[in-house]
């Protein structure tokens, strides 16, 4: 049990400084999607320069799940090529995380993935 309240404690420190959070003022390539059923959407905007993701950021409104998802999947490709960042799963997104989202919330953590695999 304190394993779990020192993730979710990190989950809310990470929601609370949203990094990664705003806009680009080099970007290349963006993508916005909202999650069906819920409201969250945002929008990922990507600078890519000799093939690698040199920055991104995100904006828009999302829940926390999302919002921390977006925040550590971000800085976890940045340095990436496109297509490999694309391949990353649902696991590894867990394991940023450190915790394994529930199935119900599973839509909200994957949408800065499914965002990016919309970027071409």
């Amino acid at each position: 049990m304190k394993t779990e309240s020192i993730y979710k404690e990190k989950i809310m420190e990470i929601y609370s400084e949203k990094p990664n959070f705003g806009k680009l003022k080099n970007k290349t390539h963006s993508g916005t999607l909202k999650n069906s059923g819920c409201e969250d959407e945002f929008t990922l905007e990507l600078e890519i320069k000799d093939g690698k993701i040199k920055d991104t950021k995100f904006h828009g409104k999302g829940c926390v799940i999302s919002t921390v998802s977006a925040s550590v999947f971000l800085e976890k490709i940045k340095g990436m090529n496109l297509e490999d960042a694309k391949k990353i799963s649902k696991k590894d997104i867990d394991e940023l995380l450190g915790i394994e989202v529930i199935p119900t919330r599973v839509k909200c953590e994957l949408l800065p993935l499914e965002i990016l695999r919309g970027i071409k």
